[in-house]
């Protein structure tokens, strides 16, 4: 399996090179254009920014993200990370940690050797000993299969290729002969061909960052021996069903105090009361699956993503315990009840409707309107803007916010970016959205069964950023009660409406701001044409 992804990462590679100096060639032949500067200082910025970039990273957590990299690690993961940095012959990489409930874990640097890799408290708190090694075990493969160094190098091909398409659409011919306008044509063609490449390229690039997502993957199985627990990690943290208690866990108020967290009393209090005494089952994993490999708007995203969806990961791994004398975490047994295609559909055309019914408009105003008058001008106004305040009232029911668990919320299929669940989930906020950081105002919240993200956002960037930092902590380790849009696209969230905390309502304008412009364009629209309708007859 190691051979086999390390020979489709260098096929791959190899391709992309291939298929940028054929380009080359063609250009050179083609025509005569003056790109070569814009290549080299696109090429010396993209090395730049490889070089700088995990400096300027560093920067940037310790910032905006109060990571800190002189916290002290739980001895059973600082002699793990030992042993497997000493079998690899890498340097120990430096450990940024943030303080925030919210699990996450990334690495960054140049090669294995100047590797960081940051975790927030969340993957502590969340995870047991074995999946915390697990995770850190995917990061580190992360590392030891350069992979930061193999992205950027794939990554250089679609840059070369943007800007080659930035140089032939912005060419100009300093000439006015029949040559130098032959010579021009060629050079728009040139960046068409250019764009197409680069559109082709950038799909290829995250296939391969998929790819290696799954070598991680297999890095990880193979120094714990343990496929299963990077799979149960994985549950917990990338679908959310994460119930279990510290304690239950094998996490002790000692990790806890060690890591910086807190002091010992309140590492004590969050150790015992914490979390939820739920569990999840096997059942709930594959309710959890179901999205993943039976919703069309999943391979979508997929195809869009640098990581593979959970379930194909969970799938991956389930497979490679056989390998360790060990049943399969999950086997996904269920039978598809319906092809779903017809809500994928749906989504489809209501999510382009406004540009769809836009181009049908105009197509009917210069072929059906006779001597097209530009009294029914306002039609092209109209139509698109009703479509939109109709795409917004299917993506945002007026129904009743009824009660909902993440994990029964996880188990449904037929939701998407564009069709949504009305929802009332009550738990506690244990985190920022995106962990750490003081400028997110979005948070995630625990439940019974699990957690999910919730998206806060006001009409303006400015009060969302303010609401951030100062006043986001504050709900922090509460009891609130989100109502709003669960959806999937592909990660879980819901869309806030409002937040219920202390008995006070916390609402979010954005869905009613949303609703009034919608109204008031169209009204303006409306007004409009019939202005203009009125004005051809008095004309």
């Amino acid at each position: 399996m190691k051979n086999k992804i390390l020979g489709i990462s260098m096929l791959t590679i190899t391709g992309l090179f291939g298929m940028l100096v054929v380009f080359l060639v063609f250009i050179f032949w083609l025509a005569d254009i003056p790109v070569i500067y814009a290549l080299i200082a696109g090429i010396i910025g993209l090395i730049l920014q490889f070089l700088l970039s995990p400096w300027l990273t560093d920067l940037n957590m310790k910032w905006f993200y109060k990571a800190k990299f002189d916290t002290q690690l739980p001895q059973y993961l600082n002699d793990f990370i030992a042993d497997v940095c000493a079998e690899n012959n890498m340097k120990l990489p430096r450990i940024g940690y943030i303080d925030d409930g919210a699990p996450n874990a990334f690495t960054y640097g140049h090669t294995k050797n100047d590797a960081r890799i940051i975790l927030t408290r969340g993957i502590f708190d969340l995870l047991s000993e074995e999946e915390v090694k697990a995770v850190v075990a995917h990061e580190l493969g992360h590392a030891v299969h350069y992979d930061m160094l193999v992205m950027t190098v794939a990554q250089l091909v679609p840059m070369v290729l943007y800007v080659i398409y930035k140089a032939c659409i912005e060419y100009k011919s300093s000439s006015r002969s029949k040559d130098s306008s032959k010579s021009e044509g060629a050079v728009k063609l040139i960046g068409v061909i250019a764009f197409l490449l680069y559109v082709i390229a950038n799909y290829i690039v995250l296939w391969l960052s998929r790819q290696r997502e799954y070598y991680a993957d297999q890095f990880s199985a193979e120094v714990t021996r343990n496929p299963n627990a990077l799979a149960s990690a994985l549950v917990e943290i990338g679908f959310g069903l994460s119930t279990k208690e510290k304690s239950e866990k094998g996490q002790s108020v000692a990790n806890a105090t060690t890591l910086g967290i807190s002091d010992a009393p309140s590492s004590k209090a969050m150790a015992i009361g914490g979390f939820s005494n739920g569990s999840y089952t096997e059942t709930s994993i594959k309710n959890a699956m179901k999205w993943d490999l039976w919703n069309p708007w999943a391979t979508v995203y997929e195809l869009n993503s640098t990581h593979p969806l959970i379930s194909k990961r969970l799938l991956a791994l389930s497979d490679q315990s056989k390998d360790y004398g060990l049943e399969p975490y999950v086997v996904f047994d269920l039978v598809k009840p319906e092809s779903y295609m017809d809500d994928f559909a749906k989504d489809v055309v209501i999510n382009f409707l406004p540009w769809f019914t836009f181009i049908i408009a105009l197509i009917l105003f210069f072929v059906v309107n006779p001597g097209n008058s530009w009294q029914y001008a306002g039609l092209l106004l109209v139509v698109p803007l009703a479509a939109s305040l109709f795409k917004y009232g299917y993506s945002h029911p007026k129904k009743e916010f009824n009660k909902e668990t993440v994990r029964d919320l996880l188990g449904e299929v037929k939701v998407s970016g564009v069709t949504s669940i009305p929802c009332e989930v009550t738990g506690k906020i244990i985190g920022r959205g995106n962990p750490g950081c003081v400028f997110n105002e979005d948070f995630v919240i625990q439940d019974e069964t699990g957690i999910v993200f919730l998206d806060y956002e006001q009409p303006l960037f400015l009060i969302n950023k303010i609401f951030a930092l100062f006043k986001s902590p504050e709900y922090f380790n509460k009891i609130v009660t989100a109502r709003g849009y669960y959806r999937r696209s592909p990660v879980p969230f819901i869309q806030l409406k409002e937040l219920v905390i202390d008995g006070e309502v916390k609402k979010c304008y954005s869905i009613t701001f949303g609703w009034i412009w919608r109204w008031v364009l169209l009204g303006i629209s409306i007004i409009g044409a019939i202005l203009l309708f009125a004005s051809g007859f008095a004309a």
